[in-house]
């Protein structure tokens, strides 16, 4: 990167030390939530929403719980204003939600707002110029004397209008481009606003503080907004709103210590989605506050529902690592992170349920609509034994030994390469089934029979590469006589080094498993036996680790 030289620091620190943000740790409660995502989200979409999509998106957004929604700029369009009127004619909006409409500090763009929301029962009108340094100098080629004029002459007008609307009338201002600005010129206009606008304590100014351009550390857009909210002259009339632009990727932190700094409102939209790199993203921040135990008062219990209305009304995808929504979040591939979230899932369950501390899940993906077992363990040929057997465990019932687990990931690993690609859960079902449990390539069982108390003595039919055939052995227990028998017939030294069983569902009809691992010399294998009958189970367990061995020998 040769042409670095040419870029600066385009952004003006407070005149005083405001780093106080510093001493909290996290957010204590809730903001206000305004979604934007009918105006700044729908004019960044390659194709802009139509009226019934916007009317679906609405809905949707009073279902989460948004109290404050902005749903155009009306002079900007006859589309806009005409979609405001439909919300307010057709009684769509419902009681205890505020509708937000924008427009630039012009008489005439303000006439036309107002004109827009006649007949709404509440609603909010968000005012805004630029105040950067750069948008004064080559864009308005004002003065800063000017651009105060025209923000206060804009106030003044607005406030004239309002006398005359009958509903409950609340003002926003916004100081378009503030994190560019100088902090001091911007205190300049607002200390003048209360005196126009006349709030009182049920309408107090909304004065929206943007990172319209993200162009500083996420610490100094909070100092910004700290300083700002410790010099109001009527701190007690305003509301401090955020809303952050994402083009460093430090939306969401500039939210979040802006709210540190003294933000008691946030406007963004779901899933980021905005001018250039998008807004802030509203879904991660209130699961961000969700995840430290406080309600975002935003109701995100069913992620996968949002994500559909939006990607069909929107045009733009969820990407699958966007965090808790994405397809991918609750997904681990990474054999250690497999095994961590396992023993952490293990932990959970046993400790009662109490405290959600699972390594590599910040939230519970239940609580969003999301579920365990296809979704957070996801097997490919980066996964270890942890994943293999959380999905075994999880899905089917069957918890192998480690060793076991081990020998299998090896063979899973095998399949997902050449497969290319990762292997669902009925694939790990039937890969496990093929290669240990009623493995019977050379020898297998047909029935069996025990004599004897103290000393048992076996008798099996079996199907081998000759027919049919009566082997027999003698042991002290029923297995060890079969694996005598096993012994007499093929000459071999085969002895039992693991065994484990375990039932796979409970009641009259449960299925036992039983997994043992048999070692003749070098040579060890496993098997695995599944059947209602214990003995059963056992008898096809050891056969089916025979048939591996057999395997290994040729």
């Amino acid at each position: 990167m040769k042409n670095s030289s040419k870029y600066g620091r385009h952004y003006f620190l407070p005149p005083e030390t405001c780093n106080n943000w510093i001493n909290s740790d996290y957010i204590k409660a809730p903001p206000v939530w305004c979604s934007v995502d009918l105006r700044d989200g729908n004019q960044a979409l390659m194709t802009p929403m139509t009226s019934e999509r916007k009317i679906e998106f609405f809905r949707m957004l009073t279902q989460v719980g948004f109290k404050e929604i902005e749903v155009s700029f009306p002079a900007a369009s006859e589309e806009e204003f005409l979609f405001t009127r439909r919300l307010i004619t057709e009684k769509l909006i419902p009681d205890d939600v505020t509708i937000q409409v924008i427009t630039m500090a012009r008489p005439n763009i303000i006439k036309k707002t107002f004109e827009a929301i006649e007949g709404a029962k509440k609603a909010i009108i968000h005012i805004y110029n630029s105040v950067g340094e750069r948008h004064r100098q080559i864009v308005f080629r004002k003065s800063m004397r000017e651009i105060k004029a025209l923000a206060l002459d804009a106030a003044a007008y607005a406030y004239e209008l309002s006398k005359d609307f009958k509903g409950d009338l609340r003002f926003e201002y916004s100081p378009e481009s503030f994190s560019s600005a100088e902090p001091e010129f911007v205190l300049d206009i607002c200390n003048s606003l209360p005196e126009l606008l006349i709030p009182d304590r049920e309408h107090k100014i909304i004065l929206n503080l943007t990172a319209t351009v993200e162009n500083s550390l996420p610490h100094v857009y909070a100092s910004q907004v700290e300083y700002i909210s410790n010099n109001l002259k009527d701190r007690e009339n305003f509301i401090i709103s955020l809303h952050t632009h994402n083009d460093r990727g430090c939306a969401v932190a500039d939210c979040e210590l802006g709210m540190l700094a003294g933000g008691e409102r946030v406007e963004g939209t779901l899933f980021g989605n905005g001018e250039r790199t998008g807004n802030a993203d509203i879904i991660t921040l209130a699961l961000n506050l969700y995840s430290h135990g406080i309600d975002p008062e935003l109701d995100f219990s069913n992620i996968g529902y949002l994500a559909d209305i939006y990607e069909k009304d929107t045009g733009m995808h969820v990407h699958e690592r966007q965090p808790y929504s994405g397809e991918l979040v609750y997904s681990a591939f990474s054999g250690s992170h497999q095994d961590a979230i396992a023993k952490g899932m293990e932990a959970y369950e046993k400790e009662g349920k109490i405290n959600w501390n699972i390594p590599y899940i910040p939230i519970d993906p239940r609580d969003i609509g999301r579920e365990y077992s296809g979704s957070i363990i996801r097997i490919n040929s980066q996964s270890g034994k942890g994943g293999i057997a959380f999905v075994l465990s999880h899905s089917f019932g069957m918890v192998p030994p480690k060793d076991m687990c081990a020998d299998f990931t090896h063979i899973v690993k095998n399949a997902s390469i050449k497969l290319g690609h990762e292997i669902t859960p009925d694939d790990i079902r039937t890969l496990f089934y093929k290669t240990y449990v009623d493995k019977f390539t050379v020898i297998k069982p047909l029935n069996f029979q025990f004599k004897g108390k103290k000393r048992i003595n076996a008798v099996l039919s079996v199907r081998a590469d000759a027919g049919i055939l009566s082997i027999s052995g003698v042991g002290n227990g029923r297995l060890d006589a079969v694996v005598s028998a096993v012994n007499n017939y093929l000459g071999a030294d085969i002895n039992i080094s693991t065994y484990n069983q375990h039932s796979l569902s409970e009641g009259s009809k449960a299925m036992a498993v039983t997994y043992i691992k048999i070692k003749e010399h070098e040579n060890e294998s496993w098997g695995a036996g599944i059947d209602s009958d214990i003995i059963t189970s056992t008898v096809n367990a050891f056969f089916s680790s025979v048939n591996n061995l057999l395997c290994i020998k040729k």
